[in-house]
């Protein structure tokens, strides 16, 4: 489903502040996969997912997506490959838009726009079948807008959105990291089960160590732009924290030295 082929993007380039940040990254991902990324700050994580979403054009390499190289594509016409939620729970919703009407522009997403006016009521009933799924009283509220709720509730709409076509790949960027402990866990949950019921293809990227090894069924490390660690099914099953920061220094030959990393294990 996403084939990432040797892969280089250097931003700054020439200039005192140059700075590589992928550094021949190779990834195959099948369809099914739920992938979770962890490295330090720096280690070109979520410069990977922007490389897949077409933030920015890649300098060589290619991105396939489903057996199509969207390399040369924009931003915008990757849009209906993929479906992504970002850290920062603000991000991803129309603040002062109804929670059904959010819904309904994701679900309107790259199709013909009529001149209908508002959200069917066909689509309130199935928007509200999907909010009580996810057991956070939402389906009480559709109508209230977005800006008033929660974060993560906010996340929780957001994650919907970004589902709800069900997407050749979803992209999650560290979608739990702004969340308190009890809310980040729940959103997980929601998580786990979205990607298990549509068999979506999923990267997750994470700086907690505990949450990459228990979500998934594949784990990769970066470190300085590539991939250094890639473990899936038994072994992954086993790992553990104190086995992940072994094996960093194994393959890395250094020990891990950010701080963020060291403390998101519990």
């Amino acid at each position: 489903m996403l084939e990432i082929k040797n892969v280089y993007k250097t931003f700054n380039k020439g200039t005192v502040n140059e700075k590589r940040a992928l550094c021949g990254l190779s990834l195959t991902l099948n369809e099914g996969d739920f992938c979770t990324v962890i490295g330090g700050n720096g280690a070109g994580k979520s410069t990977m997912l922007n490389a897949i979403a077409g933030v920015w054009p890649v300098d060589s390499g290619a991105v396939i997506i489903d057996g199509k190289d969207v390399s040369k594509l924009p931003e915008h016409k990757r849009a209906s490959y993929l479906g992504r939620v970002f850290q920062d729970p603000m991000t991803g919703t129309v603040a002062n838009m109804e929670i059904a009407e959010n819904l309904a522009i994701a679900a309107r997403r790259g199709k013909r726009r009529g001149l209908s006016w508002g959200v069917k009521r066909e689509e309130k009933v199935k928007y509200r079948e999907m909010l009580k799924e996810f057991g956070l009283g939402l389906e009480d509220r559709m109508t209230s807008k977005v800006g008033l709720l929660s974060g993560g509730q906010r996340q929780a709409i957001t994650l919907l959105m970004a589902t709800i076509q069900k997407p050749k790949l979803l992209l999650l960027d560290e979608h739990t990291a702004a969340l308190d402990p009890k809310t980040a866990s729940k959103v997980l949950e929601l998580s786990d089960k979205i990607i298990a019921e549509n068999n979506l293809t999923a990267l997750m990227v994470t700086h907690n160590m505990k949450d990459a090894i228990a979500h998934g069924n594949r784990l990769i490390m970066m470190n300085d732009g590539k991939i250094i660690l890639n473990i899936s099914g038994e072994e992954k099953k086993k790992l553990t924290v104190d086995d992940l920061l072994k094996k960093f220094e194994q393959v890395s030959g250094s020990k891990i030295d950010n701080d963020r990393m060291l403390l998101s294990t519990d």
